[in-house]
């Protein structure tokens, strides 16, 4: 049986992470400090023999006994309100941490898989964003602790697989969504869905007019399993390419939920916050053979099933 560590394990993509790999017969240990990860998304696993888990900061030295086959590499703050309180452990997670696994993989010779994110390519100036594009970020600004931390992430794995030879993967995720992201998150899906079932205010920055692309979880988990198993070891976008504006999404969740109170309310745009966001899946889709089968709609309807059961209860 093939032994995994997916670090972040509580979080919203780690805990999809830890259900898929239990479904395929690995055994799993899930490692997390639970700054941001819930519990309850992995305590179902808690009874079963080839699920572990350790409550632990992996910026501090990470220790587990025995063989090792794959490292997974997901804890980390990944919205705005979470970086922005917590600059140093955001810093240190990407930097440390990765550090920590990296110095892990190579002591059991595992292959490890980073998580990065679009966010490496800032306010893109190239549209769709392809891997080879280096991105514009303001490695000063708010949003500098996460971006310059997932590029770090990169480098670092990067240098360990061309100095030791390490088997490292990088993907880049791009706007995710399902179930399990957290009410009080911060990103746009969570307080849509928040807001528009307790009627009140849609928040829109700006005029709306900025994209994203959402992929749906189980499709991104896919993703990753797939280039985890690959040969490939440059980065890969993993994220669907249906491009939507904020405001555009904003009325399909209103519409979604049916709440009659809900409306619309526009904020200033934030610092560095980018204006368009959409993957170039090419190299996943020769690679990998990987693209999303998801439709946003289909998505959209499983998400909302969710929200309901952690929004509505609180009204």
């Amino acid at each position: 049986m093939k032994k995994v560590l997916i670090t972040g394990a509580a979080g919203f993509i780690g805990s999809h992470l830890c259900d898929r790999f239990i479904s395929e017969g690995y055994h799993v240990i899930g490692m997390d400090n639970l700054i941001t990860g819930n519990i309850k998304n992995i305590e179902h696993l808690f009874p079963l023999k080839h699920f572990e888990y350790y409550h632990h900061d992996v910026s501090k030295f990470v220790h587990v006994s025995g063989e090792l086959d794959y490292i997974l590499h997901f804890a980390s703050p990944a919205s705005p309100i979470d970086y922005l309180k917590m600059p140093i452990q955001t810093l240190k997670v990407g930097s440390l941490g990765t550090h920590n696994l990296l110095g892990l993989a190579k002591l059991k010779n595992a292959r490890i898989l980073i998580a990065s994110t679009s966010e490496v390519y800032g306010d893109p100036l190239v549209h769709p964003q392809h891997e080879e594009y280096w991105g514009n970020v303001n490695p000063i600004g708010p949003r500098g602790v996460y971006d310059e931390a997932k590029r770090f992430q990169e480098a670092i794995a990067m240098a360990y697989h061309t100095y030791h030879g390490l088997e490292t993967r990088i993907v880049r995720i791009f706007n995710t969504y399902g179930p399990r992201m957290r009410v009080e998150d911060g990103r746009v899906l969570p307080a849509f869905f928040s807001q528009a079932i307790k009627g009140e205010g849609l928040t829109v920055f700006g005029e709306g007019q900025q994209t994203r692309s959402f992929c749906y979880v189980d499709d991104l988990v896919e993703g990753i399993f797939r280039l985890l198993l690959s040969d490939y070891h440059l980065p890969v976008n993993i994220g669907n390419p249906s491009e939507i504006t904020i405001m555009q999404f904003a009325h399909e969740i209103m519409d979604l939920v049916g709440n009659p109170s809900a409306h619309i309310i526009y904020n200033p745009l934030p610092v560095d916050d980018p204006k368009q966001r959409r993957p170039d899946i090419t190299r996943a889709k020769e690679i990998l053979g990987w693209e999303p089968k998801v439709s946003r709609e289909a998505g959209l309807l499983r998400t909302y099933e969710y929200f309901k059961t952690v929004v509505a209860p609180n009204i």
